[in-house]
């Protein structure tokens, strides 16, 4: 991986996540630049961080603000796309408890919205019902040849990602140049759902996955009968939960194993393995509503997928980096070899040698996206083959 912050693996995680997801090189240099001694300091120089970076994401802000009022109406949706970028990059990394946060990312959705508004008219705002609120999510539309209901696919993320990292990684928009849609999510405990709405997360994500399902079967441009589930990171969990139980999902990518989170946190609780935010156990007390890190590391014990993932019926897909310094490799081979009902099971582990061998593939994001969203084609065209032979 490209360590901008030889010192500092979290910051060096996010910079590659930024050049993966559309941010250019001199602005995310001239945003860390300044900050290398800060980056010394861990959390403490996440502040440093966040100002750093905003100024930059101001700037750009600022150039497509004149671009727009100029008429150059794809230049200044670009230009919001990288700021909106930034800016959600830099916000993960701040205390749930810094003031700036919450207005930081409010600015971050802002951005985003103006780029949806000036290039990509494909993408728009929804609200899943959920538990008498909405959950927060943007819905990419893909366009059929024929004009008929695409297949879509349900994007979660993970415990400290976005539906605006999911967003500007440039995933949605690769599936829909293949005609499948997306629903990009935020779950509870994360994004606007936590930040907003103070949902927390829990063991049970088939809650939302019934929910997620229950609002595409109401849209009229979604093929009821294919929608499939991927979640990254924490997903990795949450999305073969969701698969085991919700049986309408016609297939389910674990982006990145989370197959025993639970144990992964005693782990860390021993200093073993990286934390993949700062500020780390204030953050995870603060997405799963926990007031105490004991409290919390007995109640996760149950976010694990022994037991469930035999479950799954299902089409599954696994990726995992050889080189996770987050979630161990070992993970993602427990999960394939439990999962023994899947009717398609597949595996892929990317190697230091070809990149996206890093967590969740942040180190070469589009190496990782393209073999997912080429399996998740070749499998939604696989399900109407089998559909076709039997009719």
């Amino acid at each position: 991986m490209f360590e901008y912050f030889p010192t500092n693996y979290i910051w060096s995680l996010g910079v590659a996540a930024t050049l993966n997801s559309g941010g250019t090189i001199d602005e995310v240099d001239r945003a860390c630049r300044p900050i290398r001694e800060a980056a010394e300091r861990g959390d403490a120089g996440t502040r440093d961080l966040m100002l750093a970076w905003k100024r930059v994401a101001d700037q750009v802000a600022e150039q497509a603000e004149a671009a727009e009022k100029a008429g150059h109406r794809r230049t200044a949706g670009q230009k919001y796309f990288r700021s909106a970028a930034y800016i959600c990059q830099a916000e993960r990394m701040l205390s749930s408890k810094d003031p700036e946060r919450i207005p930081f990312y409010q600015q971050g959705l802002d951005a985003v919205q103006k780029s949806f508004d000036l290039v990509d008219p494909a993408t728009t705002r929804v609200g899943v019902p959920f538990e008498g609120v909405e959950l927060p999510a943007y819905f990419t539309r893909a366009e059929r040849p024929d004009g008929s209901p695409a297949p879509t696919m349900i994007m979660w993320n993970g415990l400290d990602s976005t539906k605006e990292h999911m967003y500007t990684s440039g995933w949605p928009a690769e599936l829909a140049t293949r005609g499948i849609s997306t629903l990009m999510v935020d779950c509870p405990g994360s994004g606007e759902a936590l930040r907003f709405l103070g949902l927390t997360a829990r063991v049970e994500t088939e809650d939302w996955a019934r929910a997620c399902v229950d609002y595409l079967e109401t849209r009229d441009d979604v093929a009821a009968d294919r929608i499939g589930l991927v979640g990254w990171s924490l997903g990795g969990y949450y999305a073969p939960r969701a698969a085991a139980y919700e049986k309408r999902l016609k297939l389910v990518v674990a982006w990145g194993a989370n197959h025993n989170w639970g144990e992964v946190q005693k782990a860390r609780l021993e200093r073993e393995g990286e934390n993949p935010v700062p500020h780390y156990w204030e953050h995870v007390l603060w997405v799963w509503g926990y007031d105490a890190v004991d409290a919390f590391i007995a109640g996760v014990e149950a976010v694990n997928l022994e037991g469930v993932v035999e479950q799954i019926t299902c089409a599954l897909l696994i990726t995992h980096g050889e080189n996770d310094r987050q979630i161990p490799v070992r993970y993602a081979h427990r999960s394939y070899e439990q999962a023994i009902d899947a009717p398609k099971r597949d595996l892929r582990v990317f190697t230091p040698e070809e990149g996206a061998t890093e967590h969740v593939g942040l180190d070469h994001l589009p190496h990782v996206g393209a073999f997912t969203a080429d399996w998740i084609e070749d499998t939604f065209r696989e399900l109407d083959e089998a559909a076709g032979a039997a009719g």
